[in-house]
């Protein structure tokens, strides 16, 4: 285990002291509080808006930079083929899954209509919210300008733009193709070597965004927070012990139990971590000498799918979008609805498998939706405590499709007693 990976595991401790501290906090200060001729107030509003500051630099080239290579190594992969489509299909109906889960769930239980926050932002902020149309989403696709897209933070272009891009990358040379990865993957690494340095501040980030909405409207923001965690938790129980059950049955045809043995040690890992990369090691160990499934689709699957498989990422930004709204009073209409749907899908493939990937992709989809980025204060609140269980989630989803891929390329051994004698 790294230095980065063992300081990414003790960070919820941090998390959990600060969320206590500015609940404290929040509820013995208001906007007119002054200490020694100080707004602790403003402060922590200045602290909590350079932290989403800081979250939202990151966002174009992390994403962008994410995209690009993850379609370049897909595109140029030797055995890509029908092996690769199959891949690609499964990751596409899992994260399909996990948005709708999330989707239903939201809308099922509501978390965030136990409290309306409408005061904290301008009625102008709440109205466009509200007026967003799936038109403007559509026309956002396709920017007329690459570079005023960048600048704006278009993200649904951006993300457009990454995937045509990294696809013509690979039909250029494999020389140009080399010099292109290797700019763009330098681009990625050193984002994340950046998001790494932000998710160090985020007890701090926490501490202010969370006193300033306690401040705002007072304890009764706790039982919509609660209400979001155990909302959340639901959908990823549904997801790994009701969906990964029925394509591991029905589909793959082996047994359950075998499989959730089999994995038992990358668990532990992707629950002590939250990270998906750090776990990436234990997954190909376990499918390989634990499932019996050839390095041959390991190889190909597990990696990409640490990237391009969050199913349980997905689940958890449609629920934080759906709490976001409910929280400030904002009602998405079938059209929008849809709209998050399509966006979220698209997000899930370009969110980094890192500690903090989560609340990037959050922000973007807040961003895209139209909806106030202030909201991501109370998703930043639970996001350390849920990133453990949504990491292995995502450990659950791709290993599941390694094993799907598995079966249907015709290995016969998988997970059988033949290979399993753990």
């Amino acid at each position: 285990m790294t230095l980065m990976t063992k300081r990414s595991a003790k960070k919820p401790w941090g998390i959990l002291i600060a969320l206590t501290l500015a609940v404290f906090v929040g509820s013995i200060i208001n906007k007119e509080t002054q200490v020694l001729g100080i707004s602790p107030y403003h402060v922590f509003d200045v602290l909590g808006t350079l932290f989403i500051n800081a979250l939202t630099l990151v966002v174009v080239p992390l994403v962008s930079s994410s995209i690009i290579t993850g379609v370049a190594r897909i595109a140029s992969e030797s055995q890509f083929g029908r092996l690769g489509l199959r891949t690609f299909f499964y990751f596409l109906l899992t994260n399909f899954v996990g948005i709708l889960i999330g989707f239903s769930v939201a809308n099922l239980f509501s978390p965030g209509s136990g409290v309306q926050m409408t005061n904290v932002l301008a009625p102008q902020s709440i109205q466009a919210a509200k007026t967003g149309v799936f038109s403007e989403l559509i026309l956002e696709i396709i920017p007329s300008n690459i570079l005023a897209a960048f600048a704006k933070g278009n993200m649904l272009g951006l993300i457009f733009f990454s995937l045509i891009f990294g696809y013509a990358i690979t039909q250029i040379g494999r020389k140009s193709l080399q010099t292109h990865f290797q700019f763009w993957k330098g681009i990625f690494e050193a984002m994340l070597r950046i998001t790494h340095a932000i998710m160090y501040l985020l007890p701090l980030g926490v501490f202010c965004l969370t006193t300033k909405i306690f401040a705002d409207a007072g304890l009764e923001t706790l039982k919509p927070l609660g209400n979001f965690v155990w909302a959340t938790l639901i959908g990823f129980i549904l997801f790994s012990f009701g969906f990964i059950p029925l394509l591991l049955i029905f589909i793959a045809k082996v047994p359950v139990r075998n499989y959730f043995r089999a994995i038992s040690p990358a668990i532990v890992t992707a629950f002590s971590t939250g990270s998906s990369s750090a776990t990436l090691p234990i997954s190909l160990e376990c499918m390989e000498e634990r499932a019996g499934i050839s390095n041959r689709i390991c190889a190909l699957v597990i990696p990409l799918g640490t990237s391009l498989n969050l199913s349980g990422t997905a689940l958890y930004n449609t629920m934080a979008v759906f709490f976001v709204a409910q929280v400030f009073g904002i009602e998405f209409s079938a059209v929008n609805q849809i709209s998050l749907i399509i966006v979220t899908l698209l997000i899930s493939f370009g969110v980094a498998s890192v500690p903090g990937g989560g609340l990037v992709a959050a922000l973007t989809i807040l961003r895209i939706m139209g909806l106030p980025i202030e909201g991501l204060g109370l998703i930043i609140a639970t996001d350390r405590i849920l990133d453990m269980f949504r990491t292995t989630v995502n450990l659950f989803s791709y290993t599941t499709c390694s094993v799907l891929v598995a079966k249907s390329d015709g290995e016969r051994s998988v997970l059988s007693k033949k290979v399993y004698s753990i």
